[in-house]
């Protein structure tokens, strides 16, 4: 039986984990960008700087997710875990920001560091690099209902089985949510697949789900 063994979210007013119960709000005015300060990383992540704002995100909650799970990590271990995400928007903000520096250069160059993030799938690539992941890695697009349709697709990686967890998740400019799925070990999950799918199907925004998990943990 595949579970949910961690969730890690943040939205525009805090962070947190679902197991282990942490809610962190933010102080007035504080930036999205000095979270990477606040020791939600076991370590440095290399050129944070750089990331667009859908990377930043998912990196903050699938680093939350990872904590939940108990999962640990370092610069030199690789993890049998892969990873899907989606989003609502995909890559456009960073697209855009990419076309308008490209015509402010006179059509002739734009910044390779605004190109790297005009895939959708960018920010799941920076997340596999930082925490080790070297299983599947796939970016689903859709809007309604996709969180859904990738929880599907991370239980049949895991039947196959072709890894050994899956994260799965959505992110946007200013929030994301991320689950950690494995097989086994129900007595320390957070809840089996069946209630977890439940609620990412509901339709909820992200902010609705971490209360619907909340609810349901307690």
């Amino acid at each position: 039986m595949i579970s949910v063994h961690g969730i890690g979210w943040i939205t525009a007013s805090g962070y947190g984990t679902i197991g282990s119960g942490v809610c962190q709000r933010l102080a007035a005015g504080e930036e999205m960008s000095s979270l990477s300060r606040r020791s939600i990383f076991s370590y440095p992540f290399k050129n944070f700087g750089r990331l667009d704002a859908v990377s930043r995100m998912t990196t903050y909650a699938v680093a939350l997710s990872l904590r939940d799970a108990g999962i640990e990590y370092a610069p030199t271990r690789k993890q049998d875990i892969g990873i899907i995400g989606t989003s609502s928007e995909g890559s456009l903000a960073s697209d855009i920001a990419y076309f308008r520096d490209y015509v402010d250069n006179g059509r002739t160059l734009s910044r390779g560091n605004l190109f790297i993030y005009t895939l959708p799938s960018s920010p799941l690539g920076e997340t596999a690099i930082h925490f080790g992941l070297v299983g599947p890695l796939l970016y689903v697009a859709g809007e309604k209902q996709s969180l859904a349709a990738i929880m599907d697709i991370a239980a049949d990686i895991l039947m196959a089985p072709e890894t050994y967890g899956m994260l799965i998740g959505q992110a946007g400019e200013e929030e994301a949510l991320y689950l950690v799925l494995a097989p086994g070990q129900e007595s320390r999950a957070l809840c089996n697949f069946a209630e977890a799918r439940s609620i990412v199907a509901s339709g909820r925004d992200i902010a609705g789900m971490v209360d619907e998990f909340s609810q349901l943990k307690k």
